[in-house]
């Protein structure tokens, strides 16, 4: 494809995806001291499974229940990930608490209104991103939460002496870092069309549609993926408040 009027992605592409990952994995181990290793191997892994995808997605097209399964599969491994991150020796199967109660009420919504068509591209699109926004705010609240319940435990407790119980005491101290998490989406959206051009526009105006449909459609996509955002973070909260990531819990 090197017509393509977006980017050139001709022999040059590979060299530049080769040497882009490389200043990367560089970046991370020399100066935020983390293992190189780690950086090169998402890369590969990106490569390997969108090839994969691209030809599962090409299969599976004509087939809205198989579709269905497929964002079965996505849920799934978007828990692991999460779930690993935030509680690698807990309960990490807990994710799929926020990140479903972020999507599929949103998800919902929208395919119950008529706005989301039962079809397989629209479904591995619109809710494939939604729970990628559920996945990432869980990580990052989750994370940020444990965090700051691990490093004002004193305040905690103190509170507890107060006459607090558990749950309302870690609320009180943490409850101020729980919506960061969803701040990177809801830049975005303030900045849509002034910092960058989202995906979904870009591809729908470069395919021929009217710039009102391609803009209505990624708004859309935006403001969905604040709801789906905001809830999940909110219910990551509400896990960690009740000791939820725990494996004594």
């Amino acid at each position: 494809m090197e017509g393509s009027t977006l980017l050139n992605t001709g022999p040059a592409s590979w060299l530049v995806l080769a040497g882009l990952l490389a200043a990367a994995s560089a970046m991370w181990r020399l100066a935020l001291h983390r293992r190189m290793g780690e950086m090169l191997l998402a890369g590969a892994r990106a490569l390997v499974q969108l090839a994969v995808v691209a030809v599962v997605i090409a299969a599976v097209s004509p087939y809205p229940g198989l579709a269905l399964g497929f964002v079965g599969v996505m849920f799934a491994v978007a828990v692991w990930t999460a779930g690993h991150r935030v509680a690698p020796k807990g309960r990490w199967w807990m994710a799929a608490v926020p990140i479903a109660a972020g999507t599929l009420p949103v998800a919902g919504t929208m395919f119950l209104s008529g706005v989301l068509p039962l079809q397989s591209l629209a479904l591995i699109a619109v809710v494939g991103q939604q729970i990628g926004g559920a996945m990432a705010t869980t990580t990052l609240a989750g994370r940020r939460i444990a965090d700051e319940l691990s490093g004002r435990r004193g305040e905690v407790e103190a509170a507890v002496a107060l006459g607090f119980q558990w749950p309302a005491a870690r609320r009180l101290v943490a409850r101020h870092v729980a919506g960061e998490a969803v701040l990177p989406g809801l830049d975005q959206t303030r900045t849509a069309g002034l910092v960058t051009l989202p995906g979904a526009f870009v591809g729908m105006i470069l395919g021929g549609a009217a710039p009102i449909d391609a803009g209505i459609i990624q708004l859309l996509v935006l403001i969905s993926l604040l709801a789906v955002n905001t809830t999940a973070a909110w219910v990551a909260f509400q896990l960690a408040a009740h000791a939820g990531w725990d494996k004594r819990a």
